[in-house]
């Protein structure tokens, strides 16, 4: 399916030709067809031969349904621009084409009607004109008659070769549906339109609107049940779930968790932007709602909306003064950013927007590489919620710590102050050289141990989950390395014989001291108080080994001639080494030997 909306000012012939085209009835209201104008938006569709479906938006053309127009124009790819022959150019058809250039419409056809009624030259030339000065440019005009049916074959001829060339939209896009009509069924529940721009939408799927997570029972294009939904497609959607009933026109419907819902972003608006009013109307999609604007450099303000959105970078918007009727078109450049709190904060971010933004000529979306440098560290999973999925290879410059990026400029100087952290450490504890990477973590600042492991350059090294020197044994003080020699001298003839507790006191091992050794590999601790000389877990797996299999614990005593104050623990620590492994009777067998 294609969709195109209608355009122009109002009793030009939107609805006449429309209806004309399709053969059906967009005016849908009593009060419409009594008063001969549109007030809400309308649906018909027809069959081009070529291109297959074709759904036209009927928007109103009357200045007081402004709102209501834009809401039919915002997520639709193509556009039918109605001028009449026998009218000047009108001040809704400026307005509606001022929008569609604002949102860089760039597929649309002219039709100029009632060319049955006044000479069509004129105005085929003047809208020529103004299409010249807009994202519009080069599409062709058409002189037509609904009731003659002059011009109407030329006409379905160019809106056939305009809809052939519109790009085909995913269908496993992520689904984001502007609603822009809510109403209720008898036995059914609430049902939502809207035009489905790309993604796939089917019974059963799980969505969420306006925050709230509900269901979609069913779903209908053009009047009829579908299996799914595929954009870009005219939908209505059955939905159920809790509060629902309060959705309505700009309530939007999403994939859940795909989106980043914000009420704060920094955009970039073209035109006259010293004119922009303080709180103007935002129209996003088939919302609308009133923004509060804060200038951070030419062209680029921050907007703080009175609701959340689910927005990405690279949407077009408006604003759009009610007073003045002016509008500016606006591309959402980031829909997350950073808080604003120093002096010269503005001045900053709007240097540091043009630095990223320039390099994509302000016309696409920025490449993932100046986002991620501009952002320092992000969340791989924030970057896809705002429309910046990380591809893979990552371009240059970005480092991956799990689910986090982390940029060049940004991990180097957290390496300088992990190396600055772990000497301040070392210095003041030398014998327990490193420091933990949670707790690197949290004195930087960062939100996970996995960056700090990504950053750590040499001369250190990550061991244990914590971050020390590369060398393999640690210089200890001078009293410590008299204690290990004083216990290598009681264990040369008693090699299971661990020193008392009153012996490592007399030595002056307390466990800081006993821990350092430890890990310097001079002693092997097989638990905290018990200490022998490495490699001494080795040699024991080596004497089980010479007895019957299994054994007990009492056996391995005995064999190693040592107490059960050592056996227990050495024991554990061979099971823990897998050495040995300890059976359901609670006896051992040697696994390993050497």
């Amino acid at each position: 399916m294609h969709v195109v909306a209608t355009a122009g000012h109002v009793d030009h012939g939107k609805t006449t030709l429309v209806d004309a085209l399709t053969g059906m009835r967009s005016d849908r209201l009593e009060e419409e067809r009594r008063r001969g104008l549109s007030i809400e938006l309308g649906y018909v569709w027809t069959t081009l031969p070529e291109v297959g479906q074709v759904a036209f938006v009927d928007v109103p053309g009357h200045e007081r349904f402004v709102p209501t127009m834009l809401a039919g124009i915002g997520p639709v790819p193509a556009v039918l621009l109605v001028v009449a022959a026998d009218d000047p150019w009108m001040p809704q058809a400026a307005e509606h084409l001022a929008a569609l250039d604002a949102l860089g419409v760039r597929h649309g056809v002219a039709a100029v009607t009632r060319s049955d009624l006044a000479d069509p030259g004129p105005a085929v030339e003047r809208v020529s004109a103004e299409l010249a000065r807009t994202s519009l440019r080069g599409s062709p005009v058409v002189a037509v008659s609904a009731r003659t049916g002059e011009g109407m074959d030329a006409l379905r001829a160019h809106l056939t070769a305009m809809v052939a060339a519109l790009p085909s939209p995913a269908p496993d896009a992520d689904v984001r549906m502007w609603v822009d009509r809510r109403f209720t069924v008898r036995g059914a529940g609430t049902v939502v339109t809207g035009t489905l721009p790309a993604g796939t939408l089917a019974p059963g799927d799980e969505v969420e609107v306006d925050g709230l997570r509900g269901r979609v029972r069913g779903v209908q294009a053009l009047g009829e049940p579908v299996e799914a939904a595929q954009g870009v497609a005219r939908v209505a959607l059955n939905l159920v779930g809790d509060g629902l009933e309060e959705v309505d026109r700009g309530s939007v419907l999403v994939a859940p968790g795909r989106w980043h819902r914000t009420d704060l972003l920094d955009v970039r608006v073209a035109g006259d932007v010293d004119a922009l009013p303080a709180h103007p109307q935002l129209h996003v999609g088939a919302a609308s709602l009133t923004a509060r604007v804060r200038p951070l450099g030419e062209g680029l303000v921050r907007l703080s909306l009175d609701r959340p959105l689910p927005l990405r970078v690279g949407d077009r918007a408006l604003l759009r003064d009610p007073g003045s009727r002016l509008i500016w078109g606006l591309r959402v450049l980031d829909p997350a950013p950073p808080a604003l709190r120093r002096r010269g904060a503005a001045a900053r971010r709007a240097r540091a927007l043009t630095a990223t933004w320039a390099r994509a000529g302000w016309d696409g979306a920025p490449d993932l590489g100046a986002e991620v440098a501009r952002r320092g560290i992000v969340d791989t999973r924030m970057l896809t919620r705002i429309g910046l999925t990380p591809t893979d290879p990552l371009p240059e410059g970005i480092t991956r710590a799990g689910r986090w990026l982390v940029a060049d400029r940004a991990a180097s100087a957290l390496a300088r102050r992990v190396a600055a952290l772990v000497a301040e450490h070392d210095r003041d504890r030398p014998l327990d050289p490193g420091v933990p990477l949670t707790a690197l973590a949290e004195r930087l600042g960062v939100p996970s141990p996995e960056i700090v492991a990504a950053v750590v350059a040499a001369p250190l090294t990550v061991r244990g989950g914590r971050v020390v020197a590369a060398a393999a044994s640690p210089a200890l003080p001078p009293e410590v390395e008299r204690a290990v020699a004083a216990i290598r001298r009681d264990l040369a003839a008693s090699p299971y014989a661990a020193p008392s507790a009153d012996r490592l006191r007399e030595l002056g091992l307390d466990p800081r001291r006993e821990a350092a050794a430890a890990k310097a590999g001079l002693l092997l601790r097989a638990a905290p108080g018990i200490v022998l000389l490495p490699g001494a877990d080795r040699e024991a797996a080596q004497l089980l080994a010479a007895l019957p299999q299994p054994f007990t614990t009492s056996e391995a005593r005995q064999h190693l001639g040592t107490s059960r104050r050592v056996a227990l623990p050495l024991l554990d620590h061979l099971d823990r080494a897998g050495l040995t492994r300890r059976l359901p009777d609670d006896r051992r067998e040697v696994v390993a030997r050497g």
